[in-house]
């Protein structure tokens, strides 16, 4: 199933070689010298040695979700390219700006903002460091030396909206988000839309928003009150935060839907699937760039033709998700990369 986005899931290696037209088995960079720099051959020009300063979003690594796939696309570039990370976490808003700053004032080559909270940052640090190049994720900047990285995140959305569809017993599901705003009204929009095409008269229950990306008792206790209107199912996109639907999940025996990471395996048995969404190829397609001297700014976007989104392989919930239902989860996929559907945004 080419949608199957995570490395050892079905389809990757097709998906990986497709999805993003860019080779990913690049050969690793010579090894660093004492000076920190790299050689290609004997009587080669030293190559320098990129710099990459990353700052995380509030939920930080660790949350299994949005920021710690950011990550996994800089330890991979990190063994290809034997390039130099300063990773630097997030504690409140007010620490985007400085953050930033501070990466860039280290000389970092890249500096990646990890959020769409760092907006404001973007557009007020970039303009400071012409020379130094940005990348944002999940927003769009102005500076012309910013990347704004971009996903369609309502088309993988909407393919777990229809599992949950076609899944759901109490024909009753439910939706968790973190602060609300548009980027989580597309992760919404998507689902809601995907149940509609289940075409199973499931209800979708009004929505639950934590106001926070980290606060797992929030977005736990959100659960439980959806889990005792009715809804069997519940897709959360909260970051750390949504932690707390799977432990709801677990306790009232019921299910839930992973986001932005592969998540099934935190709840086995609980957790249908995850809407990967790919921040570590789009990362690591970023670093390589830079490395290759093809960086470029503007908006980049990475949709399920391109491999950017789609959903993990049911693996923990082979007896609900029927081989009948992935067939038709196929089809579905085919044509939103057709353009047959066009899923909403909001």
């Amino acid at each position: 199933m080419k949608h199957f986005l995570k490395p050892g899931l079905w389809g990757f290696g097709t998906v990986a070689t497709l999805a993003f037209g860019l080779a990913i088995a690049c050969s690793p960079s010579a090894p660093a010298t004492s000076e920190g720099t790299s050689t290609t051959g004997e009587g080669a020009a030293p190559k320098k040695q990129i710099t990459v300063g990353i700052v995380f979003d509030k939920g930080g690594r660790g949350d299994k979700s949005f920021n710690d796939s950011a990550y996994r696309g800089i330890e991979r570039a990190e063994k290809e390219f034997g390039i130099k990370v300063n990773a630097v976490d997030s504690r409140t808003d007010a620490d985007y700006e400085t953050n930033i700053t501070s990466q860039a004032e280290r000389g970092a080559d890249l500096v990646i903002a990890v959020g769409f909270g760092m907006l404001t940052a973007a557009n007020q640090v970039a303009p400071q460091f012409p020379d130094t190049k940005f990348a944002l994720i999940d927003a769009v900047a102005e500076p012309s030396n910013v990347r704004s990285i971009l996903f369609k995140e309502h088309e993988g959305s909407f393919l777990v909206g229809y599992i949950a569809g076609r899944t759901s017993k109490t024909k009753k599901v439910g939706f968790v988000g973190g602060k609300p705003g548009d980027l989580i009204t597309k992760f919404y929009a998507g689902f809601v839309a995907g149940v509609k095409e289940a075409g199973t008269g499931t209800e979708v229950l009004p929505p639950k928003y934590t106001q926070d990306w980290d606060n797992v008792d929030v977005a736990k206790a959100a659960a439980n009150v959806l889990y005792g209107q009715g809804a069997d199912i519940i897709y959360h996109a909260a970051g750390r935060a949504g932690l707390g639907v799977f432990e709801a999940a677990k306790e009232q025996n019921k299910y839930a839907i992973g986001v932005d990471s592969d998540q099934d395996d935190i709840a086995p048995g609980r957790i249908v699937t995850s809407m990967v969404k790919r921040v570590d190829e789009a990362v690591y397609q970023t670093i390589k760039d830079v490395v290759e001297g093809k960086f470029s700014g503007g908006t980049k976007v990475y949709d399920l033709a391109s491999g950017g989104v789609g959903t993990t392989d049911f693996r923990n919930a082979k007896e609900l998700v029927t081989d009948a239902i992935k067939a038709d989860l196929d089809k579905v996929a085919e044509r939103i990369k057709s353009g047959d559907i066009v899923v909403p945004e909001k």
